[in-house]
């Protein structure tokens, strides 16, 4: 078996090699049992506001309950569409116990994209922030949707609290946009509704789809990854496994800046560290620091995860840097690579290794992580975790030993059953039970793995493989540097060039610096041509640098 899986001998101690993906029959089993475990301990605190995990248990059946009353049936499908609220996880986990079936839904999406999601998933209700509404109300007619439940970023805090914090969205930073959908109720107002009925008990079976969680979006039309219980339990119990050595049950503090409905922070947040009994912190907003930075300040936060750019953003505030972190225990990196400058400076000011992992929304999603006892290696992406395959598959098919570059392919019990309503895609995509990630990578001897690029993402100068991933990493351990994104543009010689867009730190930067800086670093070839500097860079609502605009932006100017 090691010999198969060279990287078990890297595993830290206590973690198991494999996992029992048949441990819960469904994940509303492990809703159950942890909601009585843990009835008197803080679940979920958002703006100040606590919610105990008895408290969730009582208002995702009253929500559910409501759900059901409405008409809406187990294997229906209802739309979440907001940012990190209490209402989330009520909504999720009520949705469940009713056996609905969740499309999680990025709430910055335009009317467009909300209209192809709705409609390729068949939505019959959703729950939407206030502040959202207006897009909603451009497309409602062209859906499905019979039951709409609006909420506000102020509705559960309380009284006093939640009409202060509505008033400043509404009337004072005017965040709300009007809008007008006919019989719209409010989420308390389903709540209190639900009171009135009993939620039939819906036990469904493992290989029954609960979450259709859509990719990102960045590479054409986006799809539905169909999410079973199964795969859903089993990344839960790999992610638990690995994390048990050092986490302590009920003891943890966690801040989530991370929305939970990326699959990211769906699963690490709402199934992992919910299932041990950790009290996770919610931050509606990722962007403003200062809320980061308090949190920080009122809580003992001992686990984190987010994206690189909110740590490098973090590493470049000075309150966060003057904070207390002697309680962090544990740091995680997803949803897009973490450079090696951003890891090695957390580690510095924070005294916590900053844990690089992999995953995709088709594996529900973590497939790979750095272990966590110290030993976890800087620019890699990990050891696959517990009853997960990992194999490098090159162009001809062939499977490459270690040193080898190619496709990085996974088999394990978390691996999506297939898109919805796409069998095509699915076939492309999952082949002899591999799904096939459109990653290039590597692994070394001892089954540590890296990732080299997107296929789609390499430029390709004079016969040569640049990958973007390698010129940022260099281009970021620049000290004057904040952030940068490399792509390739047309080139009449060597076919493309690398082209790079730089976010300074410091303003006496220019392009002769930086580029001697790459020339010292990086082969000719890899050195970029072009330099733009700019003032920010593109992002997806989690803070992943989206290098499709770049290109789109370069290609509308070739085109004038």
């Amino acid at each position: 078996m090691s010999e198969e899986r060279p990287w078990l001998k890297n595993y830290p101690n206590g973690v198991p090699a494999n996992i029992d993906a048949d441990c819960y029959p469904n994940l509303v089993s492990m809703f159950e049992e942890t909601f009585k475990k843990h009835s008197n301990l803080p679940a979920f605190t958002c703006r100040g506001k606590t919610l105990t995990f008895g408290q969730i248990d009582t208002y995702s059946r009253q929500f559910g309950a409501y759900l059901h009353s409405r008409g809406i049936e187990p294997g229906d499908r209802i739309a979440l569409m907001m940012p990190n609220l209490l209402q989330y996880p009520i909504a999720l986990f009520g949705a469940l116990r009713a056996g609905i079936v969740v499309v999680n839904t990025n709430p910055l999406y335009t009317p467009r994209e909300m209209l192809h999601q709705f409609n390729d998933a068949g939505v019959k209700a959703v729950v939407i922030s206030e502040l959202f509404a207006s897009n909603l109300e451009k497309i409602l007619g062209d859906t499905q949707i019979k039951t709409v439940i609006s909420t506000s970023v102020g509705e559960l805090l309380g009284a006093v609290k939640g009409a202060v914090v509505d008033f400043v969205v509404r009337k004072v930073k005017r965040m709300v946009p009007k809008f007008d959908i006919a019989n719209t109720v409010s989420f308390s107002e389903a709540l209190k509704q639900g009171k009135k009925f009993t939620l039939p008990d819906h036990q469904g079976g493992p290989d029954d789809v609960i979450l259709l969680q859509y990719t990102g979006g960045t590479t054409g039309v986006a799809k539905g990854a169909m999410l079973t219980n199964r795969n859903l339990v089993a990344n839960m119990q790999q992610n638990q496994a690995w994390m048990q050595p050092f986490l302590k049950e009920t003891e943890e503090v966690a801040i989530c800046p991370l929305p939970m409905y990326h699959i990211f922070a769906f699963t690490v947040n709402c199934l992992v560290l919910f299932s041990i009994g950790t009290h996770n912190i919610l931050i509606t907003n990722p962007r403003d620091l200062g809320s980061l930075v308090d949190t920080f300040k009122k809580y003992p936060i001992t686990l984190m995860t987010g994206v690189n750019t909110l740590f490098n953003a973090l590493l470049n505030n000075k309150d966060f840097k003057a904070l207390d972190f002697s309680s962090l225990k544990v740091s995680v990196g997803g949803g897009m690579a973490v450079q090696k400058a951003v890891a090695e400076e957390w580690q510095r000011v924070t005294g916590c290794f900053l844990s690089e992992g992999y995953g995709m929304t088709e594996a529900s999603p973590v497939v790979s992580t750095n272990p966590l006892d110290g030993t976890g290696r800087l620019g890699t992406i990990g050891v696959p975790i517990p009853s997960t395959d990992v194999r490098i598959v090159d162009e001809a098919g062939v499977i490459q030993g270690p040193g080898g570059v190619g496709e990085i392919q996974v088999k394990g019990p978390q691996v999506m059953k297939g898109y919805y309503n796409r069998p095509e895609a699915t076939t492309d995509t999952i082949k002899d039970g591999w799904l096939c990630t459109g990653d290039i990578g590597t692994m070394s001897e001892d089954g540590f793995f890296r990732i080299v690029d997107r296929k789609k993402d390499m430029i390709l100068v004079s016969g040569f493989n640049v990958f973007p991933n390698e010129v940022e990493d260099v281009i970021a351990g620049h000290p004057k540097v904040m952030e940068v994104a490399a792509i390739g543009v047309p080139h009449e010689k060597s076919g493309e060039v690398v082209k790079v867009f730089v976010v300074k730190k410091d303003k006496s930067l220019d392009e002769s610096e930086l580029i001697g800086f790459c020339r010292e670093n990086m082969t000719g070839y890899k050195v970029p041509k072009v330099v733009e500097f700019r003032t920010d860079l593109p992002k997806t609502n989690i803070g992943k640098i989206l290098r499709k605009e770049l290109r789109k932006e370069e290609e509308a100017k070739s085109a004038q």
